[in-house]
């Protein structure tokens, strides 16, 4: 290995691959937890859909999901700075209402 590739004290090396880069489009997040971990499931709800499938589930220690909590609000923190405030419901509308649906 390079010393130019070599990660520093203290760094972490991290590999990003493509199909990941991409992501994937969640709408919904199902959180739950035990003593030991928490899980999250995204799901992507899709109108005239009758079932709709967990499409990522991350699994995480507790002290990793205060963690995550954290970043999130100090990153929505910033964002708002940024943006604005970002509005948010009182109660989430479920099932998610996309208008009528079409007819061919």
């Amino acid at each position: 290995m390079s010393e130019e590739k070599k990660p520093k004290k203290g760094q972490i090396n991290i590999e990003l691959d493509e199909n990941v880069a991409e992501g994937i489009y969640s709408n919904l997040a199902i959180i739950n937890h035990s003593v030991s971990e928490f899980v999250v499931d995204f799901v992507n709800i899709m109108p005239g859909k009758p079932k709709n499938k967990v499409k990522s589930r991350i699994i995480l220690t507790p002290q990793h999901a205060k963690r995550l909590l954290k970043a999130l609000a100090d990153n929505v923190q910033r964002f708002e700075k940024a943006h604005g405030e970002i509005k948010d419901y009182e109660k989430a509308p479920l099932p998610l209402n996309f208008g009528p649906t079409g007819q061919a």
